[in-house]
């Protein structure tokens, strides 16, 4: 599965790395990729994964939101 969100709030590849980071420790994720000027955040996982695992991902790698 496929799922795309933006993500707000990033300025540098310090904050594409955390953030990629945390998401990819979701349970169930199998891939992440994440575009600093799009804003672009792709999830991929075999399973739905719940979005407010998510945002709880997103939020513990710093002062971002998603969307």
């Amino acid at each position: 599965m496929l799922a795309t969100y933006t993500v707000e709030g990033m300025t540098c590849g310090h904050c594409v790395h955390a953030i990629k980071s945390e998401v990819s420790a979701v349970p169930g994720v199998t891939g992440v990729e994440l575009d600093l000027e799009s804003e672009n955040l792709k999830v991929y996982s075999d399973e739905p994964i719940d979005f407010d695992r998510l945002v709880e991902a997103v939020a513990e790698a710093g002062d971002y939101t998603i969307s």
